[in-house]
């Protein structure tokens, strides 16, 4: 296997690697989000190209060198190094626009958590305001412990028949509505449960809260070292080849390329 039948294959290579990887880069702006998932997309297939661009510059190393090497009407390495260069361009630009589309969303995330809990905690004073009610009620209380007795002991609420899981909450309710009934009796007891479980309920959901924002904070922070430390790397890599590959490209480009 002679040298020039191995620079052709790898220039071949070398452009089939950085057209599949630009066919990607096009493609990859359609989903929903665009701006995160193309820039995440992009950081995730930068070395596939420099993979080309560097297969292309061992083949013309390889032509340099052998003394068989054939000089063809078409050089590949000033484009090449244009791309570099364009996209150690496109890599740097990436970084704050994708730590900005980064923010954007955890604010979003946050404003949406923010959301939830006052959902929650209305959720929390409508029970609490129907317990009281309930409590201060001793004929609804007891209608209610009546019903939930017969729906389960006919495994049946409203005509509809009751799962297991069902059932068991259900016993669960009684028990409850049951304790409550108890409760009702002593004003001061009922003040000290209904207050237990309004903070127990707090607590929970400033914990759920908590979490929520811990995770979308932690998930944000991720994907921001992830893609901007590895879109870093691809710009500083493609930067080099560029600008070492145009100040050291032949004086055959150079004439070409200055105008006389």
């Amino acid at each position: 296997m002679n040298s020039s039948f191995v620079s052709l294959a790898l220039k071949l290579m070398g452009v089939i690697f950085i057209l599949s990887a630009l066919l990607d880069y096009l493609t990859l702006a359609i989903p929903p989000q665009w701006q995160i998932n193309f820039a995440t997309s992009i950081v995730d297939r930068g070395i596939v190209p420099l993979v080309g661009i560097a297969i292309i510059l061992i083949a013309y190393w390889i032509d340099s060198v052998s003394e068989k090497g054939q000089k063809s009407g078409l050089d590949l390495r000033l484009p090449v190094y244009i791309l570099s260069i364009l996209l150690g361009a496109l890599f740097i630009v990436l970084i704050p626009l994708h730590l900005s589309n980064l923010g954007k969303l955890q604010s979003t995330a946050l404003s949406e958590i923010q959301k939830g809990s006052e959902q929650g905690q209305g959720q929390i004073e409508t029970f609490l305001v129907n317990l009281n009610t309930l409590a201060q009620n001793p004929q609804l209380l007891t209608k209610a412990i009546q019903q939930s007795s017969r729906s389960i002991e006919t495994g049946e609420f409203q005509g509809k028949k009751l799962a297991a899981p069902q059932l068991e909450r259900l016993k669960q309710e009684k028990d409850q509505l049951q304790q409550l009934n108890e409760l009702a009796k002593n004003p001061k007891k009922l003040k000290e449960k209904v207050e237990a479980i309004k903070n127990e309920l707090q607590t929970r959901l400033v914990a759920q809260k908590q979490d929520a924002e811990g995770r979308a904070k932690t998930e944000a922070l991720k994907q921001g070292l992830r893609t901007g430390l590895s879109s870093l790397m691809l710009a500083v890599g493609y930067g080099t080849i560029g600008a070492l590959g145009w100040m050291n490209r032949g004086p055959s480009a150079r004439s070409k390329s200055v105008p006389r």
